[in-house]
């Protein structure tokens, strides 16, 4: 990729979930606010995966045949709109409401970016440009929720119309500074549209990409388990606000900047997808076994932090692997399944945190250790390198 068209795309990614880190140490004392709990939050959260699933194959085709640059302008545009929806809710249905925009219109950007990433790389370079995408979305979530956090002090909504500010500033820049990746050329002529087509995510795990796509949801089914409660977690069991919040949330988002920006390029190049993924699976499991003994802020910061490092190497090694099994034409579709996958794991995994969560705290993080076990014996033994 172009020097120039990769600092644009890194520094826009960094600003639009820069914003996006600003309003994530809210919601669940959004969520409280009017009344609700795990199984509100987890519902909220699953929302937003479930509009992924829908229409995130449908950008991705889009991307094929209309280029990458237009449609990351379409996701960017219904995420600030969604973002000042949530600053002006009142009741929880609206939050409800905004989700679903957000999802729907906002799947458009992950695709594209990625599209437009794999259109600029070799093969052997195709893991760490989406890992520079995932350090990018890390940076964005290391200052965000520091700032989010402080934000909220004065009042909940105020980092919403904060965080829809910087999306439209980076809306902005790829309007004006990002040049189209796609050649007219290279686009298809015919694609064929549908909402949704189970029996198609179904049929794509019989082909070469379907290990990649696997890893994908179990990386991303993991992290929302976490993600989904790890707010009310830190309010029950330690009694933290949004300022304790969004702070484990900026090392967090170190830990994933550092490992998606750093790490996994030199790793996937050096060891391959395979081995990366089942180190990452192993290091799941042992990072909710800590987050279970941890009684203390340093030590949740601490075991928190580890978790986020090993799940990070996993959604850019099966992004890779994905990539490496689509043609060249292809990419932005590849991209749509694979972001559907990925928001299968979105939708179950809030809903599965949310609802045990209010059968007991604890609950969650140890249903993570057993599925990543799980994980990490079916790669060692069922799965053959590839």
């Amino acid at each position: 990729m172009p020097r120039k068209n990769l600092i644009i795309l890194f520094i826009s990614l960094v600003v639009v979930y820069l914003g996006y880190g600003i309003a994530m140490p809210v919601i669940p004392f959004y969520v409280e606010s009017f009344g609700g709990g795990g199984r509100q939050l987890g519902l909220l959260i699953a929302s937003f995966g479930i509009m992924q699933l829908i229409f995130a194959p449908v950008w991705g085709s889009l991307t094929d045949k209309y280029g990458r640059k237009p449609i990351m302008l379409i996701g960017l545009g219904g995420l600030c709109f969604s973002l000042i929806f949530f600053g002006l809710a009142s009741r929880l249905w609206m939050l409800y409401a905004a989700q679903l925009i957000s999802g729907s219109l906002a799947s458009a950007m992950l695709p594209a970016a990625m599209a437009y990433a794999s259109d600029n790389s070799s093969e052997e370079e195709r893991g760490g440009e989406m890992g520079r995408i995932g350090g990018a979305v890390g940076i964005g979530s290391i200052l965000g929720p520091g700032l989010g956090g402080v934000l909220a002090g004065g009042s909940l909504s105020a980092p919403f119309f904060f965080a829809a500010a910087f999306c439209g500033l980076t809306f902005f820049i790829i309007l004006l500074g990002l040049p189209e990746s796609l050649a007219r050329s290279d686009r298809s002529q015919e694609i064929e549209i549908k909402i949704f087509q189970f029996s198609g995510l179904i049929g794509a795990l019989s082909t070469a990409a379907g290990f990649g796509l696997i890893t994908a949801f179990l990386a991303i089914f993991g992290q929302t388990i976490f993600s989904g409660v790890y707010g009310l977690y830190a309010l029950e069991k330690f009694g933290y606000g949004p300022e304790q919040v969004g702070a484990i949330l900026m090392a967090m988002g170190f830990m994933y900047a550092l490992a998606q920006g750093v790490f996994i390029g030199p790793l996937t190049k050096k060891f391959g997808e395979n081995k990366v993924i089942k180190v990452s699976l192993l290091g799941n499991a042992l990072g909710f076994v800590l987050i279970l003994i941890a009684s203390s802020f340093f030590s949740l910061l601490l075991t928190m932090s580890l978790f986020i490092l090993f799940n990070s190497f996993l959604k850019p090694a099966a992004v890779s692997h994905v990539s490496q099994n689509a043609g060249k034409t292809k990419q932005g579709a590849a991209m749509g399944i694979v972001e559907s996958y990925m928001s299968l794991g979105r939708i179950l995994g809030p809903l599965w945190g949310g609802f045990i969560f209010d059968l007991n705290l604890n609950l969650p993080f140890a249903s993570g250790v057993i599925i990543f076990a799980a994980a990490f014996i079916w790669n060692s033994f069922l799965v053959k390198s590839f």
